[in-house]
């Protein structure tokens, strides 16, 4: 609070802080060198600490630290290529900025949230990835003080988040799809799971009404994963789609499966899109046409917005790029080099 910082007296750290208007945190991390603090901040605690001659002793030290040096990282569950890339990013900066991470998987537990609050016991702050505890939950954290991010969802009061697009590239796939003569698509994947896969089915219904080709009423819902694909393309195939939009690439190589099981080929009976960009799409034949989001870059954000609010800092919410990757199983011609090279629509 404000007034524990002392401003009176002699130069001591909670004068410095107050006249920084910084945390008496941050100063000693500026002090020590040992944590995240923007170059702004750092500059300006500097010259305060030069104006009023502040050498700090060891109570003081002491008293400023961080209790942890560590952060969370909550997820659904950690399964696919996905959370290990985003776990990557994040699992780097904790590194360069000498923190520990944590990280929890709620997927199938009755009592998420309750293991959720009791991470915050371990922890400096927390990355809450999509749905994995619902809006109040967030409240409660902050209102006990935590700091918090949300990954791969949007903003809860001021509580800042990071997210890929979704919307502006699923309208483009979908559009792209439409290009090559096909007018009966299905939408693989499932709204209810994630704020990004809800966004990917809005810009695929969007695109749609665009062209004034008459869509699906409803996707053809799935849990992320190859397995769930392939039983979701059988669906989709049944009703006459004749191209699939996957919500993540592992659901389009289990409709590749699907369509493989059919006897059918795939871009040339069927045209299936993806989304992510994982290592596998570029080698799987034909190559996969799919929706590129920077996944370690998600994670490495989520990290460093965590790290400026422990520091005292107000980060904004980021939203990072995502881009069409052309390849050959939407129908596009594929060239005679091994691996193909990529066309990215902007």
């Amino acid at each position: 609070m404000a007034g524990d910082r002392r401003p009176d007296g002699p130069a001591n750290i909670y004068a410095v802080a107050d006249r920084a208007g910084v945390s008496i945190a941050t100063v000693s991390r500026v002090q020590n060198a040992n944590g995240p603090v923007s170059p702004v901040t750092r500059d300006r605690v500097l010259r305060v600490i030069d104006e009023m001659g502040y050498t700090p002793n060891g109570s003081g030290r002491a008293l400023a630290v961080r209790r942890h040096d560590a952060i969370g990282i909550v997820f659904p569950d950690l399964s696919g290529p996905y959370y290990s890339e985003v776990i990557l990013g994040c699992e780097r900066a904790t590194v360069e900025a000498t923190q520990s991470l944590y990280i929890l998987a709620t997927h199938a537990r009755a009592n998420s949230d309750e293991l959720v609050l009791d991470l915050v016991s371990r922890v400096d702050g927390l990355i809450l990835t999509g749905r994995t505890v619902d809006d109040d939950v967030v409240r409660r954290l902050r209102d006990r003080g935590l700091p918090v991010v949300l990954l791969a969802r949007p903003p809860v009061d001021d509580a800042p988040s990071v997210r890929a697009e979704s919307l502006r590239p699923a309208i483009e796939v979908t559009t792209h799809v439409f290009q090559h003569g096909h007018r009966q698509l299905a939408f693989i994947g499932d709204p209810a799971a994630s704020p990004d896969a809800e966004e990917r089915w809005r810009g695929f219904a969007l695109a749609h009404a665009d062209a004034g080709v008459p869509g699906p009423a409803a996707p053809v819902a799935a849990a992320f994963g190859e397995t769930a694909g392939r039983e979701a393309a059988e669906a989709a195939l049944d009703s006459g789609a004749t191209a699939l939009v996957c919500a993540d690439d592992e659901l389009a190589l289990g409709a590749y499966g699907a369509v493989r099981a059919r006897g059918l080929r795939v871009p040339e009976d069927i045209a299936v899109t993806g989304w992510d960009d994982i290592q596998l799409a570029r080698f799987v034949s034909p190559s996969l046409t799919t929706v590129r989001q920077p996944m370690r870059v998600l994670g490495a954000t989520a990290a460093q917005l965590l790290f400026e609010l422990i520091a005292d800092e107000a980060p904004s919410s980021v939203v990072l790029s995502s881009d069409v990757v052309v390849r050959a199983s939407c129908g596009c011609e594929p060239p005679s080099d091994i691996p193909e090279p990529e066309v990215v629509l902007r």
